[in-house]
């Protein structure tokens, strides 16, 4: 059978079928709603494990081919039912944000409805020279990353309408995670949020609203229809499970020269013709609003398309009667205007189709009553971030074109797509005649930036420096072990209350444990190492899920890198995942190491920096990484780090990223070095560190026979295979909760500071493990501890009878504790053996 003969057979087989029947029998999912819908959408099966529907649009141009004008159509129609909505003077100053890669020219068309709106798309291609502006996470796509690349800085920092354009509005997630992560950068008044469909359930369309308010601007939503895709229990597993057994059942018989029996298209030799077509693109219009599009942009395009298009035309062979323009991934509008300029030069009597590749997977089933007919698969031949990869063609193969226009930008324009099996040539298995056209890839010019050292050295490992393996963690510090830092704890803290000295420019004296405490640590960690291994699992999950599918750890020294640690072997045992995994230091009141995140950013995206830390007390690392990060990008002009540091413990509730909000005991706050690797606090002093170094510490190589550090690792990870179950419940539940920090800790230490007459909430330390650190490494005056507190005080307990520190219970304290420093402390405030007095 012939292409076209395959192609008519399915146009007359499937005449009056809705492309959604074959899941809707299967699966018992059904779509609700206007009448519209049906219309708009198929439904397919996804290879994907979080969600097992896909939605497949009849207007969007991506999966399914569709005339141009109807795409373009759809696009500028909803354009001006927000143009409408918004009035004239505010429609000025709006920008247009579409979503990568399904929506990039969706967006695009939006833009052109509304007039003389600039647009820019979310990409998951990062450009070295283009600083980032932005990112968020689409937490149930199979690539969640999305960067925020503006030529412009300019250009989302308005106070105009934001107006946020998707294919589908499914949980609203994507549009929260948005709109949260651009407020606090860029606060604004009015959003508003445009979408094919709105297939929200009654519980998401709420959470809009809701946000709304949280935030203090309007929320508007415009869509050309709207419903509920209605699922059944056990979905997700019945479509994993369905999706399996056709792709096995797809073998195709090599006599068959179409689609096999699961719609799949195999492999088989070139038969077409492939050539080049060239489009003499004017050299002064971006490719797409990767970068930003203006309305110059969009009237320079316009005047260029109808000369293009007649190239097109005219390289086209003679009685062609069915053409489809291919675009490439986020590449969909520079094809579709192409597509749509075509349509108009070739008149009626040629049918033109526009869709572009893709990067989802998605099972393909030749049924007329499935939206995914047919799929030809390709190499990615863009050399994408992510690695190499499949790519799609859906609906290509069987559809019966006589010529396809495969448009690509000249980034990928690379040997990948012109081998064997790249797209061309698969295209040309199964089409007569296949046309390449390149659009040149706009990259901006990088901006002048300062002179900068042209090196920094590269980490510190293990065993050189640190007892934890090379491959846990590399250490962005420069190694001080040779310098003499400690001072006796009662020098330290009249100098640093007196103003005469920074904590980070000395170090105490390493305390060294009792027998009877190594027991309480030995006691603690077999007790508390399920409990550890499941807020380690759940705050690992949850990074995975909203921040990067391939994050860079970064933790906070010393506190942090225990649990960085931790985090990186939870991913790899649950995972596969080899993350890499840093220690940098930040400092309170001096911020974080700036040339750490030069090193960082020169080597690594910077959007997918997490930064971790052990626990929360109060808060006040949250505020100075914060605080930091906005000063590194005023000096340095380098974007992406996200502020928000994943935690085990939040008691302090200080931010969303965590694995329990209780406050109970980390066995690696009971220790110092010798449960962190052996290595010191870090230094800060200007004498042993320049401009150009990386803050400092030590490595107590003679500490060796009482390192805990592997043991504390390793009874914890042991843990991991018995915790798996609970660990998938506990992150289901925390991603699906409101996680809002409500800064709860902040201000009970703020009523203690003023009750106990210290009126400093630097001398306020809450929480076990702060508690902990002040008996260490301070002068203690008291400590607070909730009536009924057990086993988790029990080594403050101890340490406190050591230093004759007095234990007082307080009724309704939000922690399990709180360690008092000192507030006047003088060694003539003391006893002769440094213990503390009363005021």
């Amino acid at each position: 059978m012939t292409e076209r003969a395959h192609a008519e057979g399915h146009a007359e087989e499937g005449a009056g079928a809705w492309s959604g029947s074959w899941v809707a029998e299967r699966l018992g999912v059904r779509l609700t709603g206007d009448e519209a819908l049906t219309g708009l959408l198929g439904l397919a099966l996804r290879r994907n494990p979080k969600r097992a529907h896909l939605l497949v649009s009849n207007v969007l141009g991506k999966h399914v081919p569709q005339s141009p004008s109807v795409v373009h159509g759809h696009g500028v129609a909803l354009g001006r039912r927000v143009r409408d909505l918004l009035g004239a003077e505010a429609a000025e100053r709006a920008v247009v944000l579409g979503y990568a890669e399904t929506a990039t020219g969706l967006g695009h068309s939006v833009a052109d409805g509304l007039g003389a709106a600039p647009y820019l798309h979310s990409t998951r291609r990062p450009v070295a020279t283009v600083a980032r502006a932005g990112g968020f996470e689409e937490s149930h796509s199979h690539a969640t990353s999305h960067l925020l690349l503006p030529e412009d800085p300019a250009l989302l920092a308005g106070d105009g309408p934001l107006v946020l354009v998707d294919d589908e509005f499914s949980t609203g997630n994507t549009v929260l995670n948005t709109v949260r992560a651009l407020h606090e950068r860029y606060p604004r008044k009015r959003y508003v949020v445009v979408a094919l469909v709105d297939m929200r359930s009654p519980a998401d369309a709420g959470r809009l609203d809701d946000f709304a308010r949280e935030i203090g601007a309007r929320v508007d939503l415009v869509t050309t229809a709207s419903g509920t895709v209605q699922l059944p229990p056990g979905v997700l597993e019945k479509g994993q499970e369905l999706v399996a057994r056709h792709e096995t059942a797809a073998t195709e018989p090599a006599t068959e020269p179409t689609t096999g029996p699961a719609g799949r298209v195999p492999a088989a030799a070139p038969s077409g013709t492939v050539r080049r077509v060239e489009l003499h693109w004017p050299h002064d219009v971006p490719d797409g609003g990767r970068h930003g599009f203006t309305p110059a942009h969009r009237a320079r395009l316009e005047a260029a398309l109808p000369a293009m298009a007649a190239r097109i035309a005219e390289a086209l062979p003679a009685g062609a009667r069915r053409v489809l323009v291919l675009g490439f991934e986020e590449l969909m509008y520079a094809p579709l205007r192409l597509a749509h300029a075509l349509e108009r030069t070739v008149g009626g009597d040629v049918v033109v189709r526009y869709s572009t590749t893709t990067r989802s997977p998605v099972l393909a089933v030749d049924d007329p009553g499935y939206a995914i007919r047919t799929r030809l698969v390709f190499p990615a031949h863009d050399d994408p971030a992510d690695g190499p990869g499949e790519r799609y063609a859906y609906n290509v193969a069987g559809a019966g074109f006589d010529a396809v226009v495969a448009v690509v930008d000249s980034v990928a324009d690379t040997p990948a797509l012109h081998a064997p099996d790249g797209l061309p040539a698969r295209l040309a298995a199964h089409v007569p005649h296949v046309l390449l056209a390149v659009v040149p890839s706009y990259v901006p010019r990088p901006p002048h930036t300062p002179e900068r050292p042209s090196m920094l050295p590269e980490p510190l490992r293990g065993p050189d420096f640190s007892s934890y393996a090379p491959d846990e963690v590399g250490w962005l510090l420069q190694d001080l072990s040779d310098v003499t830092l400690e001072a006796p704890t009662e020098e330290r803290e009249e100098a640093i209350q007196s103003g005469g000295a920074h904590y980070a420019e000395s170090l105490p004296v390493e305390y060294q444990p009792s027998e009877q405490y190594q027991q309480l640590f030995h006691a603690a960690l077999e007790t508390s190492a399920a409990r550890l291994a499941r807020a380690v699992g759940a705050v690992t999950e949850i990074v995975l899920a909203e921040r990067s599918p391939r994050p860079v750890l970064v933790s906070l020294a010393r506190a942090g890198t225990p649990v960085g640690v931790l985090m990186r072997r939870w991913a790899q045992f649950r995972h596969g995942l080899d993350l890499p995994h840093y220690a940098v230091s930040i400092v309170r009141g001096r911020g974080i190491d700036a040339n750490a995140l030069r090193w960082l950013a020169d080597r690594h995206d910077p959007a997918d920096v997490v930064f971790v830390d052990g626990w929360t007390g109060k808060g006040a690392i949250t505020r100075e990484l914060a605080a930091a990060l906005r000063a590194f990008e005023d000096s340095d002009g380098i974007t992406g780090f996200d502020p928000e540091i994943a935690v085990l413990a939040d008691p302090g509730s200080c931010v969303r990223t965590y694995g329990t909000r209780d406050d109970f005991l980390i066995p690696s706050a009971c220790l110092n070095s010798t449960v962190s690797g052996l290595i010191s606090r870090t230094v800060l002093r200007a004498d042993l560190v320049g401009p150009h170094d990386f803050h400092g510490a030590k490595f107590y190589r003679e500490l060796a026979g009482a390192d805990l550090s592997p043991a504390f690792l390793d009874a914890v990870s042991a843990r991991f295979p018995e915790v798996t179950e609970a660990v998938d419940a506990q992150a289901k539940d925390l991603l699906s909760a409101d996680r809002a920090p409500t800064w709860e800790g902040w201000a009970a230490v703020e009523r203690i500071s003023e009750e106990y007459g210290i009126h400093d909430v630097n001398l306020v330390k809450p929480g076990v493990g702060e508690t902990t650190r002040v008996m260490l490494r301070r002068v203690p005056w008291k400590v607070l501890a909730r009536a009924g507190a057990g086993a988790d005080l029990d080594h403050v307990r101890l340490l406190a009878q050591q230093r004759g520190v007095p234990v007082e219970e307080v009724a309704d304290l939000p922690y399990t504790c709180v360690g008092l420093i000192h507030p006047q402390y003088t060694r003539g405030a003391t006893g002769a053996d440094g213990k503390a007095v009363t005021l």
